[in-house]
């Protein structure tokens, strides 16, 4: 990976000018890459990754991984029931995979009712989707490389004599 991409990656908020210090290149250089990068749909959004278990009461939010089987459509394969699946508002994320399943979703609900609700009347009964399986999320310890709840250090006493 491009080495501009991959301090974004790790950083969405560093400026141009410390990257173009990091990476031993002109601002100028590094604001022109950037712009190409946002231009042609290499970077397609910055994001900020929060611990909601911090922020939401932990009974008022579900996230629920589902793995889809699904029938793919003759010349348009799994991308038309995939497209179909990751437009309803609830899907937050969809993924082809190999194995056993052919699509992993994540959904998100206020609670267990509108997630459960989701699958049992718009999933479950779409052409083309044969069996689903649900996992729902109990509490996320890492996201996108970042580690949510940090070690509490223990405090060590001064010393004086």
């Amino acid at each position: 990976m491009d080495e501009i991409l991959e301090i974004l990656s790790n950083d969405a908020r560093i400026t141009a000018e410390e990257i173009a210090k990091l990476t031993q290149k002109s601002v100028d250089t590094v604001k022109k890459t950037i712009k190409k990068y946002e231009k042609n749909g290499t970077i397609i959004k910055y994001k900020t990754i929060i611990n909601a278990d911090l922020v939401r009461d932990s009974n008022s939010f579900v996230r629920a991984i589902i793995e889809v089987s699904v029938s793919p459509q003759k010349d348009a394969g799994f991308d038309h029931i995939a497209k179909r699946i990751y437009s309803f508002p609830e899907v937050t994320s969809c993924y082809l995979l190999s194995g056993a399943y052919d699509l992993l979703l994540v959904v998100e609900g206020e609670n267990l009712q509108t997630v459960s609700n989701f699958i049992a009347s718009k999933l479950s009964p779409m052409a083309h989707v044969r069996s689903t399986s649900t996992h729902f999320l109990l509490k996320k310890y890492k996201e996108d490389g970042q580690i949510l709840k940090k070690k509490p250090q223990g405090k060590r006493l001064n010393i004086s004599y």
